[in-house]
């Protein structure tokens, strides 16, 4: 009798089994130019997007269109001289109207394929290189009585010298100008000393060449960096033998295309040929400096097409730099008013007052010559000395916060033992040797061991090579690890001390004091440099402003808190008000008797 109903349960179940495989099809049955997902989702194919603008959907009615890669938000970059082409699914790049790929080909699909190049001047810039460089020297060979002659038109300018004679002591280089663009070249290997007859050097420089062979091809392009070129292309070249390999390296000098550019990643380079065409290579190029108007580099060789200098387009916030101005010049008088105030105020002159000083002093020097001279980077000698001075400025003031914190603590240690008088003692003794004489101890090492680090391209300050900015930020990152211990050991003192019930009112004041001064010294000799290390991620940007205008405003958190939060320095402040007003009022008395005086005494004989 079971079986009749176990038979209609059983075709229920398979038949709902059956929806359910028929349905889990049909929810696989996507649309055009979508595939399926595990047999449950779809998924629009690649160079498509759904109209709902979700990855995974069910929606039988749903669409997939045309994602158009040329258009924003996307925007694929070709590189210069090529445009981006879309079509359905995907899209193409491909050269612009008189611009052709070396290949012959006529699409490519990013800036990395690039090499789309003016056909009408392929002879310029393939073989009409060496015809141009052996016109000029054979021209100059001609007349050798016209040692230096100078060529000019719309697309090149051309110098060439002609040397007759052997190289002597007062004349071992020769010099070579042209539009602002210039080459030192050895007499050595200028003369040819085993060829019969003249010798001539030519230097040409290139109008236009930069739109034509431009950033694009080089071999470390990264299209983050967006290179492109900030100097006219040059060549160079020696005759009658077309010696390339230098017994001393050339110095070219090039003049910028964008004056004072904000970003200075830098590189000289050289056109190398290469079966594809050609590429931009630094093999054997060199930078040696950089200002705002001038790149200088040198080059092995003479095989080069150009010599040139590339810079990225990415630009500092100029917000940040503002703000870190501003907040520097208001700390610079917030300095010197506390330094005065620590100076004069004889009320508070104590060995914490000491410390205040030697601090407020390495801060204030130090934030003057960042001020004048961190961008100061022409003269590199120069550029060294200011790099190693505020390298010993910065971790003096960083030793004499060490030293704050340690006097702190034992400030807040005293307060259960009796021996103020010889720890201060201990202190005078030993903080001027400690704060000026460990961060000079580190400076001579680091500037023994690797002086050439000391000033970069764009700031006078350390270089990130080899870990040489380690000699600042170890000792900051160990003087930082000290700190904190301090102020927790100080935080558990006075914790102790101010749950005792048995203290006295002055002790609890003094405690809480302590408490406050810790509180601000952690914040202030330290706490805030940790958002230096917090500036990662999508926090980075705001991590920057705050890291900026904290640290930029330390010595006006200084002056308030050492000075106009102190009830004693308010009382002096007071005072020396009062005296003003007195003096003013005693002068202005004086000069209004000394003019009155003398017309009252006629009046008086009448």
């Amino acid at each position: 009798m079971q079986e009749p109903l176990l038979l209609p349960a059983l075709v229920f179940l398979l038949s709902l089994s059956g929806a359910v495989i028929q349905k889990t099809k049909a929810s696989c049955q996507c649309p055009e130019n979508a595939s399926c997902v595990n047999n449950t989702y779809c998924t629009c194919d690649s160079g498509y997007t759904s109209g709902s603008g979700q990855k995974l959907f069910t929606f039988p009615l749903e669409i997939c269109k045309d994602i158009n890669e040329c258009q924003p938000p996307f925007s694929v970059y070709c590189g210069v001289n090529a445009a981006c082409q879309n079509v359905e699914g995907s899209f193409y790049c491909h050269c612009v109207p008189g611009y052709k790929l070396h290949s012959g080909d006529a699409q490519f699909k990013s800036s990395s394929e690039n090499t789309c190049q003016d056909d009408t001047s392929s002879e310029t810039t393939q073989g009409g290189k060496e015809d141009v460089e052996s016109s000029v020297l054979e021209t100059a060979l001609k007349t050798p009585e016209q040692k230096v002659q100078k060529i000019q038109n719309s697309t090149m300018a051309v110098e060439t010298r002609v040397i007759t004679d052997n190289c002597s002591e007062d004349r071992q280089t020769f010099s070579l100008n042209v539009q602002m663009n210039s080459m030192d070249i050895h007499c050595r290997d200028a003369i040819q000393g085993d060829t019969q007859g003249p010798s001539a050097v030519a230097f040409i420089s290139y109008s236009s060449l930069g739109n034509i062979i431009n950033a694009t091809f080089f071999e470390e392009m990264d299209e983050k960096d967006r290179l492109y070129l900030n100097s006219q292309v040059v060549s160079a070249a020696i005759g009658p033998k077309r010696n390339v390999t230098l017994s001393t390296p050339v110095m070219l000098t090039f003049q910028h295309v964008k004056i004072n550019p904000r970003s200075k990643k830098v590189f000289c380079v050289y056109w190398e040929s290469t079966e594809q065409g050609g590429q931009w290579s630094k093999d054997g190029s060199f930078l040696i400096s950089m200002n705002k108007s001038h790149t200088v580099c040198n080059s092995t060789h003479l095989s080069s097409f150009a010599v040139l200098m590339a810079l990225t387009s990415q630009e500092e916030d100029p917000m940040l730099t503002v703000i870190t101005y501003v907040g520097l010049s208001l700390s610079l008088l917030c300095l010197l008013l506390a330094a005065l105030t620590f100076l004069l105020c004889k009320a508070i002159q104590n060995t914490s007052t000491s410390l205040h000083l030697q601090l407020s002093l390495c801060l204030f020097l130090a934030h003057l010559l960042f001020l004048v001279g961190i961008d100061q980077t022409e003269a590199k000698v120069l550029c060294a000395v200011i790099a190693g001075v505020l390298h010993y400025l910065y971790l003096a003031a960083f030793t004499w916060m060490l030293l704050e914190s340690l006097h702190l603590f034992l400030t807040a240690r005293n307060l259960t033992v009796a021996n103020y008088s010889s720890i201060n003692r201990l202190m005078k003794w030993v903080m001027f040797p400690v704060g000026y004489g460990v961060p000079a101890m580190i400076v001579a090492i680091s500037a023994a061991s690797r002086p050439h680090l000391y000033g970069t391209t764009d700031r006078c300050w350390l270089h990130l090579d080899k870990g040489f900015i380690w000699g600042f930020l170890g000792p900051v990152c160990a003087i930082f690890s000290v700190n904190l211990v301090f102020f927790l050991l100080v935080f558990w003192i006075l914790k102790r001390k101010l749950s005792s019930l048995n203290s006295e009112v002055s002790t609890i004041q003094n405690t809480r004091m302590l408490t406050f001064k810790a509180t601000a010294q952690l914040f202030i000799l330290g706490c805030t440099w940790c958002l230096g290390f917090l500036q990662v991620g999508p926090a980075a940007r705001v991590m920057a402003y705050l890291f900026t205008i904290i640290n930029s405003l330390q010595g006006f958190f200084i002056f308030l808190v050492y000075c106009l939060l102190s009830q004693q320095v308010q009382k002096q402040y007071q005072k020396w008000f009062r005296e003003m007003l007195k003096s003013k009022s005693e002068s202005e008395t004086y000069t209004l008797s000394s003019k009155v005086g003398p017309d009252s005494k006629p009046s008086e004989d009448k």
